[in-house]
């Protein structure tokens, strides 16, 4: 109760003892409890951003940090590595790539492990990103990389971001993997690169138009000195929170974490007893709209467990 209360005071300092504790395999029944004992009311924009291994997100958001701190937003980035088979630990240390000052008390990073879950998410990244959210501005949530199996992040947070590399058929093979349907804001990196970067914008307008998302904004950055777009990215993003209906996006958000969860911990065996994905998100639907993402947890297994 006490860590709730420093992160609705706004304290800063509570974000790693936060992190410690959402991820203890331990302590599962405290975290639990932290995001009850908080409520669902959290101000900040959860922003997710991701894109192929190489395209430059840890890069990308040094500037987009930078640019927030310019804008006096306090901000935290959860980088999620892939996992070490040998400690189960962050394996790479992305927050070792996004550069930051280090006198800075308003900015956060820390990696976090994958696990062995697919979505491109660690199982405590939610938590933690619900968590932060009451104390930060600005929340930021770096995934593995992306695919079929790595969309996760549109469930979580307000406004994702895809990273997209010129010259690398990118364009293309989201459109194959689905991955177009993900993003409200699309970022082609290395600007600088000029007519390949162009064509990369091109493409991925068209294949923004072919599935009827002619709204996604594309926007070039380059975070080469001096770097350009990232203003224009951060008000593009902010434009996109602007717009949402975050109470009811957020509620989305809840339900579709919480059945991830259950289906993580039960197993299809677990979801059958519940009639099926349908009538578990038909249940979940039903259910007070205040309630966060352990209780409708606790409620599912209730449902199960007679």
């Amino acid at each position: 109760m006490s860590l709730a209360a420093r992160l609705r005071d706004g304290d800063l300092t509570a974000a790693p003892e936060v992190l410690n504790l959402v991820e203890s395999r331990t302590r599962r029944d405290e975290a639990a409890a932290l995001l009850v004992a908080l409520g669902t009311e959290a101000g900040a924009h959860i922003v997710g951003v991701t894109g192929p291994p190489g395209a430059g997100k840890s890069t990308l958001l040094s500037a987009l940090t930078q640019e927030w701190r310019r804008r006096e937003r306090s901000v935290a980035v959860l980088a999620v590595d892939p996992s070490s088979k040998r400690s189960g630990g962050a394996l790479l240390g992305d927050r070792a790539r996004i550069a930051t000052d280090p006198r800075d008390r308003a900015v956060f990073i820390r990696s976090m492990a994958a696990g062995e879950r697919l979505g491109g998410l660690a199982p405590a990244t939610r938590a933690a990103a619900q968590a932060l959210a009451h104390a930060f501005d600005v929340v930021v949530i770096e995934t593995v990389g992306v695919g079929q199996s790595e969309t996760d992040v549109a469930d979580t947070a307000d406004t994702v971001a895809v990273i997209v590399q010129p010259g690398s058929g990118d364009a293309l093979q989201f459109l194959k993997a689905g991955i177009m349907e993900i993003p409200d804001v699309l970022v082609v990196t290395k600007a600088d690169l000029g007519q390949v970067a162009n064509r990369a914008r091109r493409d991925l307008h068209a294949a923004l138009r072919s599935i009827g998302a002619r709204d996604t904004p594309v926007v070039a950055v380059s975070s080469v000195p001096p770097a350009r777009g990232i203003e224009a990215l951060a008000d593009a993003l902010e434009a996109h929170r602007t717009r949402l209906d975050l109470p009811a996006a957020r509620l989305d958000a809840r339900r579709a974490g919480a059945l991830a969860d259950f289906v993580a911990e039960r197993g299809e065996a677990g979801l059958r007893r519940l009639g099926g994905r349908r009538a578990a998100q038909r249940f979940l639907d039903a259910t007070e709209p205040g309630a966060s993402e352990p209780e409708l947890v606790k409620a599912l297994q209730a449902l199960v467990d007679g």
